[in-house]
């Protein structure tokens, strides 16, 4: 906070306090707020002109930069006695938190209003402007009063990238004047659309997980400040009233009684304009509260009164289906009412959010009805996924360590999903709800989530222990933290000058990383299909080996893969001999030779833009792959040849008649592979040359249909208002199931017995006949965490997750659950990258 403070200085010293004139948004724009999307980069510049004209009220910060380069900025809006003192303020607010030590000296309440990180969503960074200026504006006189007690922080658009893509859209194909039909084509976009950033991610599922640059650089900022009120502007169906707080059931048990009365009181102050103007508006509908990764549940988790604000729109006026007019003007004039509804409620209520503010954080410490007091992850884990997760944990707050001395303890195993006895050592890792982050734990970590409303709006399953597939336990005494934690370090070992091969185990997905960095560099790499033991050292499956023979033409070859490994911190473990001790020698058949794949990515129209940015992201920002996107409408077109890998990702498709799928089957033939992800595997099941069946047979099939018959038969018809419940016994809500892998096979290399799938979608198919069934639901189902229908549970029995179809020299892989969703599914990415580099081979 430093540099926001000698910001400040900056700004004060070379603008002085009377130089810049403060101009409204439209004598700074040159058009009125409404008549046009302004473009991000018009925004900053407005920004900074508040900045600059308001120096002692205003203070602009850039927090991070985008994918593709355009700067996050935030504003710290309050009065001039309150920025001179914002440092005292951010960290009494911080003690308050109990994230820092001593006593608060200050009772400022932080007000939070984050606009546009559904890129599409654009009216708010309209509204953002309006809202910055009506707060600094001389001539208001309740903003004057409000900023006495309250501080306003502002970032006026978390999605910079979306939001001029769609800015580009509404620009450049808008009729002029606007065409208010909602069949018109400016009501439409074309794919993607703008509401995700770069890599098509929809940043408001990524606040907990944080896989996205902007996600990372906001929550490391956000939790500088930890705000007492949090509002997260979006819009929804151009038919839709404004929506506003409070919330929807469900809410999440943590959630603590004042932090539910103050939607409520915020909500009825909010209702009061809208009520005055006669704005038709509707609360306590739709969208709940939990779900730990929105920008109203994260805040909430950490001790915020979250909230989401949703305004109906589309274009720059559309004619709803009631035959009312809605104008850009009319949108970002309800969410500016909305945003300044708040800052004045919660300036009227500074003091009690503070003293409930700390109230909430002392709970943690001591009153927390949780049923699990502390976590533990063991230290013989993986230690790239140790790292991965305690890296996150320290991005989020979350305070870890160690235990200063081991003992028996007891406690749900994660495991077995049972009660269970372990011996706790010193050197694993240690965390308890007995902290600042206490309920965001519990949330994040707790074994079942409890549902109070089976009806939600995400998935209701995410445990991080499962995505990442960790040995780790939940235990109902309170074990203390008294070790700092000490990661375990590579020793680095001496090598020999010139080995016949060197090798590397393949665990994790930074060996996953390491292989695509070997292959990158031409270097000839193989993998051992079965067990193998050299140097009284196992080797797993999977193992990678690059001999010096078959590399002579890499130049500086020691030196090449030695540097390689050091990057990616990889312990190499050198052989001076092919000869293992047991299992096969290095030129066995049962070691592999890897060929560089040439991956196809289908990506555009039909597909699903998530699915595709998962992928995108995976092959350049996790395993730093080249990766060909294929555009939809050029696939007739397509010469198969130049590559060795298709992946199809989730989608609805019409492209895959039969004679492309003819196309496909015979180019798989000659040794190319499809991996199929999600619902794309629909496109290809029961069809002729793919052996993916939705029945086994006939009979299964009227098996199924006949207990479905009989289902709706016992039950009777269905009354109207119990419709859409009744949907839910067929459906899941992104549940995690607990999946029988075969690691013998290459698609399961580097994981365990068992694999925990977030299983997002219905899709069910019958054991591949003439396949691999490498991943597989047995016997009687039903989630290990998260709610899935009765009905669905029953037709999931004996099931294909994951399969591999040898056809002719060529594979199909098969993977029914999407293994990247959103990105945070880390044993996913292991698997998927099997599919890539393993399969085949």
């Amino acid at each position: 906070m430093k540099k926001i403070l000698s910001s400040l200085f900056i700004f004060i010293t070379v603008f002085g306090f009377a130089q810049t004139k403060l101009q409204s948004p439209a004598e700074f724009l040159g058009y009125e707020l409404g008549d046009r999307f302004t473009y991000h980069y018009r925004m900053v510049e407005y920004f900074k002109h508040i900045a600059a004209a308001a120096p002692t009220q205003v203070l602009v910060q850039q927090y991070g930069e985008t994918y593709e380069h355009r700067p996050l900025i935030y504003a710290i809006l309050s009065s001039a006695d309150n920025l001179k003192n914002v440092e005292t303020i951010r960290l009494d607010n911080l003690k308050r938190a109990g994230v820092l030590a001593g006593t608060p000296s200050t009772k400022v309440a932080i007000v939070w209003l984050s606009y546009n990180v559904h890129g599409n969503e654009a009216n708010s960074m309209e509204a953002s402007m309006k809202t910055i200026y009506e707060l600094v504006n001389p001539q208001n006189t309740k903003t004057k009063e409000w900023l006495k007690n309250t501080v306003v922080i502002i970032d006026p658009c978390m999605n910079p990238d979306g939001r001029d893509r769609y800015a580009n859209f509404i620009n450049q194909v808008g009729n002029n004047p606007p065409n208010a039909d909602p069949q018109a084509r400016e009501h439409h976009e074309g794919w993607p659309s703008g509401r995700a950033n770069h890599y098509m991610f929809d940043l408001n599922r990524d606040w907990a997980w944080t896989t996205q640059a902007e996600s990372q650089a906001r929550i490391k900022i956000y939790n500088q400040w930890m705000p007492q009120v949090h509002v997260d502007f979006h819009e929804q169906g151009y038919n839709s009233p404004y929506y506003f707080a409070p919330a929807a059931e469900p809410f999440h048990e943590v959630i603590s009684a004042w932090q539910r009365e103050f939607q409520t009181t915020i909500g009825k102050n909010n209702a009061k304009y809208f009520d005055e103007q006669g704005w038709l508006y509707f609360t306590k509908e739709k969208f709940d509260l939990f779900y730990p990764s929105y920008g109203d549940t994260y805040p909430i988790y950490n001790g915020a009164i979250g909230m989401t604000y949703e305004q109906g729109g589309s274009g720059m006026i559309v004619t709803t289906d009631e035959g009312d007019s809605l104008s850009l003007k009319d949108r970002l004039t309800h969410h500016y009412t909305t945003g300044m509804s708040t800052i004045e409620i919660s300036s009227m209520n500074a003091s009690k959010l503070n003293d409930e503010f700390e109230k909430y954080f002392k709970e943690n410490a001591t009153n927390l009805s949780a049923p699990y007091k502390t976590y533990v992850i063991k230290a013989d884990n993986n230690p790239d996924k140790i790292k991965r997760i305690t890296d996150w944990m320290t991005l989020q707050g979350i305070q870890f360590g160690h235990s200063s001395a081991g003992k028996p303890a007891r406690g749900f195993d994660f495991a077995t999903q049972s009660i269970n006895n372990f011996n706790l050592t010193t050197d694993d890792i240690v965390f308890n709800i007995d902290q600042p982050k206490g309920r965001f734990i519990t949330t994040v970590f707790e074994p079942q989530n409890k549902l109070s409303d089976s009806l939600t709006y995400d998935i209701t399953a995410w445990n991080l222990f499962y995505s990442y597939g960790l040995k780790a336990f939940a235990l109902s005494e309170k074990i203390g933290v008294s070790k700092k934690y000490q990661p375990k370090t590579l020793t680095a070992e001496s090598l020999p000058e010139k080995p016949y091969a060197y090798i590397f185990k393949y665990q994790s997905l930074t060996d996953a990383e390491l292989l695509a960095a070997l292959l990158k560099k031409g270097l000839k790499v193989r993998s051992a299909k079965k067990h193998f033991t050299l140097n009284k050292q196992t080797f797993d499956p999977g193992t990678l080996i690059i001999t010096r023979r078959n590399n002579e033409k890499t130049s500086d070859f020691d030196k090449v893969i030695q540097a390689i490994a050091k990057n990616l911190n990889r312990k190499i473990y050198p052989s001076l001999t092919g000869f293992v001790d047991k299992g096969f020698d290095f030129g066995s058949d049962d070691v592999s030779f890897l060929k560089k794949p040439k991956v196809a990515l289908l990506a555009g129209d039909q597909t699903s833009s998530l699915n595709v940015g998962e992928v995108w992201h995976f092959f350049e920002q996790q395993i730093h792959f080249p990766v060909t996107m294929i555009d939809t409408r050029q696939v007739k077109g397509i010469d198969w040849s130049k590559y060795t890998v298709l992946v199809v990702p989730e989608g609805r498709y019409k492209l895959f008649d039969e004679s492309q799928l003819t196309v496909l089957d015979r180019w798989v033939a000659t040794g190319g592979k499809i991996i199929l992800i999600g619902s794309s595997t629909s496109s290809f099941a029961d069809k002729k040359g793919f052996g993916l069946k939705e029945f086994a047979d006939e009979e299964a099939k009227k098996k199924s249909e006949k207990n479905d018959k009989e289902q709706k038969e016992k039950e009777g018809p269905v009354k109207y208002a119990e419709a859409e419940r009744k949907e839910l016994s067929n459906s899941i809500s992104g549940a995690i199931y607990k999946v029988t892998l075969d690691k013998s096979h290459p698609l399961a290399f580097g994981l365990d017995d068992f694999y925990y799938s977030l299983r997002t979608g219905e899709l069910h198919y019958s054991y591949l006949e003439h396949g691999w069934n490498v991943g597989a639901l047995k016997g009687k189902q039903k989630p290990i965490s998260g709610f899935a229908g009765s009905q669905i549970n029953g037709k999931l029995e004996n099931t294909l997750v994951f399969g591999v179809e040898d056809k002719g020299k060529g594979q199909v892989v098969y993977l029914v659950d999407n293994p990247l969703f959103r990105c945070f599914w880390e044993n996913g990415k292991m698997l998927f990258a099997n599919a890539i580099f393993m399969v085949g081979q």
